[in-house]
């Protein structure tokens, strides 16, 4: 078997897209399965062939008491060496809110006379063992559901072992808030603001032009030669630890220009050498 993932993490978090995207990458896939039949269900399809060589679950708070047995059992799995990978799903209770009222279904947790409040953070508690063990946190707050397919799908679509790890670079905005999910945070800060000149408040760090004025700084120059040295020296070591993805975030103060012309740049670097990249721009489009 090459890959067992344990989708889990709070309602509402986008776990059924998770377990959607991972159907559509190949994965065998099921949803609820009993956490006392995890044991017995992955020996099942470790002589399944090939049809079942990547599998994926979804283990969530639907469990009630028996999800305390969890901890345990994947403790035992990684014990004998078995290709585990635990993804928790979380969000912040904000958007969970709205995202319940947006789809009108009940919370696993609220009872008849029960809030949505109360269940939030009675689901928090109870997932928090889980949150302890997973291999990757990802908060999905900001996340477009195309936006997480994509993570998704660069983080789990090959079977096949990689000399480099997935890398997502991110361009974020601090006034919105640091992104939790972030591997390596790096702040560009200190460049010259496009967005005091005009003409170039209102682009992005796509536009030839913001690029252009970035380009006149040699300090833009050398950061990026630095970068890349690091991160040439830092992905060799993270691929030998066998770790399949790596979130870089590149942060400005809006989320507008710097980071995304650096991560833009950044992104093109790894393309070029051979390094499975993509690009996202959380806070593109924010006032």
């Amino acid at each position: 078997m090459e890959r067992l993932v344990v989708i889990t993490g709070l309602s509402g978090s986008g776990k059924s897209l998770a377990a959607n995207c991972l159907e559509d990458l190949g994965f065998f896939c099921v949803d609820n399965l009993p956490v006392g039949l995890i044991p017995p269900f992955y020996e099942l399809i470790q002589h399944g062939g090939d049809h079942f060589a990547r599998a994926a679950m979804v283990v969530d708070s639907r469990e009630g008491a028996h999800l305390q047995q969890f901890p345990t059992i994947l403790s035992g799995f990684r014990g004998r060496n078995v290709p585990v990978h635990v993804l928790f799903l979380e969000c912040t209770d904000d958007v969970l809110k709205r995202r319940f009222s947006e789809t009108r279904r009940p919370h696993p947790l609220a009872g008849p006379r029960g809030t949505l409040e109360r269940a939030i953070r009675d689901e928090r508690q109870a997932l928090k063992p889980l949150r302890e063990v997973a291999d990757r946190i990802i908060d999905t707050t900001r996340y477009t559901s195309h936006e997480l397919r994509h993570f998704l799908k660069n983080a789990y679509g090959t079977g096949v072992a990689s000399d480099h790890p997935n890398v997502n670079v991110m361009s974020f905005g601090f006034k919105h808030g640091s992104p939790s999910e972030a591997d390596l945070l790096f702040d560009v800060r200190f460049l010259p603001n496009p967005y005091f000149v005009d003409g170039l408040r209102h682009l992005d760090g796509r536009n030839r032009e913001v690029r252009e004025f970035l380009d006149k700084s040699n300090l833009t120059h050398e950061f990026l030669e630095r970068l890349k040295s690091f991160l040439s020296f830092l992905i060799p070591l993270y691929a030998e630890e066998g770790k399949s993805y790596l979130t870089v975030a590149i942060g400005c103060t809006g989320g507008k220009h710097r980071s995304v012309a650096l991560a833009e740049n950044l992104a093109a670097h790894f393309a070029e050498q051979g390094v499975p990249a993509t690009v996202s721009h959380r806070d593109v489009g924010r006032e």
